[in-house]
């Protein structure tokens, strides 16, 4: 887990590398000062004239600004590592997700995607720049601090043998008490996150239902639970304070003891005020490294279970991805499902679609209907290679899906899919998701093949108005149109419609249909719809149920021989009613 985030340090190496290298400057000079103190301090109760005392306060000086220069560098450089480093992890974090196929993302949820890429980076990226400054400093510290101790007091330094274990196992005590609960934490912290995110998506249906105070109730609850954990931990982590100030004092009042005790035995010949004040400074460095120790085991306790939860979306490997050696054209349009089934685990029991066989010619329009739960989407997603086949093959051009280069397919398979997405940016930068070098004058010809022109023309800006986030500010028509718009720039060989036109009236159906007939009749349509009118043109109709084909032929076949087709056009269009008064 260690390698696998080091690898996100890259050209931040120098600076992490640099930053422990000052922070031993800095603490072998802090080491130094109080030995040079408690010289001083012997010198002047022995009567030492003022240059000695000019002597040793230059030299304190000296050493005092290095230790400044020495801590602002380190400062300094470990900050430009830690941000470093985490920029390049939020950036390899996101391009692994972004190579993620459907099935990759199934197994994450949204709201604990967005958690890894924050809070838990930041976890990580506090932890990293502990364990380059204060991981480093503190142990030197105690064992620079030892030794200066030793060579000042002698066998007062055995007061530290003493304390520093029974602080030490205090300390270690609270830290492994605390693990446990981040532990779980983190995953509290998803479903906080999960229910902000649902709250705010679904605001309008909050909102229409006055489900204010559910929400509000929920949040409420998951908020609680996770302050709870918090408040725990903060409570065993107090600890740390009265148990550092006890080993402190205990550590004082043991020195002054022993300090005075031997200066009065000796006369003050072998002890005097500076060893007991040197002696001091030590133990208050030894024990306060020992606290912050503690400290940097609570901050890398809590980054190891987010550095755990980065590395599994690091680790993550694409159940899709392009062979070796791709093929890297699409002839035409003809796609052919040759006893195609498919489930969405390997583990699962049912297949969601299952012994699928039919042929499309290239420039088909087929129409693919059914009830809800029949398996329509996943039926079009295996074209684009949106998920893999579990038997059988689907081919595209006469070419196994499985053998394409990936962007060579999907740019050839063109999908508006059932949950239409806009970004934040002009209806121009949206458009050219579809083609980045399609000029105006295309996009003008484009969105009036998809009916979108006559829209954009009413609003002040044309073109280059500006769409909110999740496309908030046109209707569920309008962005519709603009999808289906997007998705004919690609000049696709195969345009995959999911139920694209729900929300556009019938009227602006046909003609967008219409459209397509004499615009791109060499490309292949496939046109999920639920209203019987946007299929019932198309050379080829699939009647899906429970994820097997119960029909396919054109509307006049099926309505001679399918009675799913039969009972779904009498519904929808009122046939036969008038007989059945009769």
């Amino acid at each position: 887990m260690i390698k696998r985030l080091a690898a996100s340090i890259r050209e931040y190496k120098t600076a992490a590398l640099l930053t422990p290298l000052f922070i031993l400057g800095e603490v072998g000079i802090e080491c130094c000062i109080p030995f040079l103190t408690a010289g001083l301090i012997d010198q002047i109760e022995s009567g030492c004239d003022m240059n000695t005392i000019l002597k040793y306060g230059g030299q304190l000086l000296i050493l005092a600004f290095l230790s400044l220069i020495f801590g602002v560098l380190a400062g300094n450089f470990a900050a430009k590592a830690s941000c470093g480093f985490a920029k390049n992890l939020r950036g390899d974090v996101f391009r692994s997700i972004q190579r993620f196929s459907f099935a990759n993302i199934d197994r994450f949820s949204i709201s604990s995607l967005v958690t890894r890429l924050t809070t838990d980076i930041s976890n990580v990226q506090m932890a990293f720049m502990v364990i380059i400054r204060t991981a480093i400093r503190c142990p030197m510290m105690l064992i620079f601090s030892f030794i200066m101790s030793i060579r000042l007091g002698g066998k007062l330094s055995l007061v530290y043998a003493l304390i520093v274990p029974v602080l030490g196992f205090g300390l270690f005590k609270i830290i492994f008490t605390v693990m446990p609960i981040f532990k779980r934490i983190f995953k509290k912290y998803d479903r906080l996150n999960e229910s902000v995110q649902e709250n705010v998506k679904g605001m309008r249906v909050v909102k229409s239902f006055v489900r204010e105070d559910f929400e509000r109730r929920k949040f409420g609850a998951a908020s609680d639970d996770v302050a709870n954990d918090f408040t725990r931990v903060d409570k065993i982590l107090a600890l740390n304070s009265p148990l550092m100030q006890l080993c402190i004092y205990s550590c004082m009042i043991a020195l002054s003891y022993l300090t005075s005790k031997l200066v009065i035995s000796t006369g003050g010949v072998k002890y005097g005020l500076g060893t007991l004040t040197g002696m001091n400074t030590y133990s208050m460095q030894l024990l306060m490294s020992m606290m912050m120790i503690s400290m940097v085991f609570v901050m890398i306790t809590m980054s190891i279970e987010s550095a755990r939860r980065i590395v599994e979306v690091l680790d993550e490997k694409s159940t899709i991805e392009s062979p070796e050696n791709p093929v890297m054209q699409v002839e035409n349009g003809e796609v052919v499902f040759d006893g195609v089934s498919f489930k969405y685990s390997a583990e699962s029991e049912k297949f969601a679609l299952e012994d699928v066989s039919f042929r499309i010619e290239s420039g088909q329009t087929v129409g693919i209907i059914g009830g809800t739960g029949s398996s329509k989407t996943t039926l079009v997603n295996l074209i684009s290679r949106l998920y893999d086949v579990s038997e059988g093959k689907v081919t595209v051009g006469g070419v196994d899906v499985r053998d394409y280069d990936l962007d060579t397919l999907r740019n050839q398979v063109a999908v508006v899919l059932q949950k239409n997405v806009l970004f934040s940016g002009t209806i121009k930068e949206n458009l050219r998701w579809g083609d980045p070098d399609a000029t105006d004058e295309e996009l003008v010809r484009i969105c009036k093949l998809a009916q979108a022109d006559e829209f954009i023309q009413t609003f002040p800006d044309g073109y280059d108005t500006y769409i909110e986030q999740g496309g908030a500010n046109v209707s569920g028509g309008q962005k519709q149109r603009l999808c289906i718009a997007r998705a004919l720039l690609k000049k696709p060989k195969v345009l995959i419609l999911d139920d694209s036109t729900s929300a556009v009236d019938t009227k602006t159906d046909a003609l967008i249909r219409r459209a397509f007939r004499s615009e791109i009749p060499g490309t292949t349509k496939f046109i999920i719809a639920q209203r019987i009118s946007s299929v019932e043109d198309a050379d080829v109709i699939i009647v899906l149920d429970n994820g097997r084909v119960n029909g396919i032929g054109n509307h006049h076949t099926l309505l001679e021989t399918n009675e799913i087709y039969r009972e779904v056009y009498t519904s929808q269009t009122g046939a036969g009613k008038e007989g059945d008064n009769e």
